[in-house]
């Protein structure tokens, strides 16, 4: 699958966006003073776990879509580049991942 100038750029900054806000959110959850996130004696309460949650969670979606729009940005600067790699459009670092290696 082949991804567009556009979309690529759009899943990288989408990517880097997501671990702006969600870094700023963990923040303001570490921090929070009304009682929600921790109870009287200073004990994580469940709405902070949850929240921690959906934090980690969307750090990790939002990694893997920003790896997959720098892949396919990457993809379009060698195709533009003149096709430096492989004659079959693979470059050695790809294969690797593929190796499992």
């Amino acid at each position: 699958m082949k991804l567009s100038r556009p979309v690529s750029w759009f899943l990288l900054v989408f990517g880097a966006w997501s671990w702006v806000i969600w870094v700023t959110f963990v923040k303001n959850l570490w921090k929070d003073g009304s009682g929600l996130a921790f109870d009287d004696a200073g004990d994580p309460t469940a709405y902070f776990w949850v929240h921690l949650l959906l934090a980690v969670t969307s750090f990790l979606l939002g990694t893997a879509v920003g790896v997959i729009g720098f892949r396919g940005v990457r993809a379009l600067r060698r195709e533009a580049g003149g096709g430096r790699g492989r004659e079959d459009g693979r470059d050695d670092a790809d294969e690797g991942v593929r190796a499992g290696g």
